[in-house]
């Protein structure tokens, strides 16, 4: 799985993750209830626990720049 700034993942039928901010051992995260919404609360978790997130996710898109 490739990481990357900007992604957003399709977890479930109404429920997405944009990736804020990338780093080398977290993530900062956003969870969005559709795939344009840009509104929600900035989490962090670490890279394993992200993977596990979206492990069963499908990758939608990537934006670019920061939120």
């Amino acid at each position: 799985m490739k990481l990357a700034q900007g992604q957003v993942w399709k977890v479930s039928d109404n429920e997405f993750i944009w990736i804020v901010t990338w780093a080398r051992l977290e993530i900062e995260f956003k969870r969005l209830d559709s795939q344009n919404s840009h509104t929600g609360a900035v989490e962090k978790v670490t890279k394993k626990e992200f993977c596990r997130l979206v492990k069963q996710g499908e990758l939608v898109e990537t934006r670019n720049g920061k939120a």
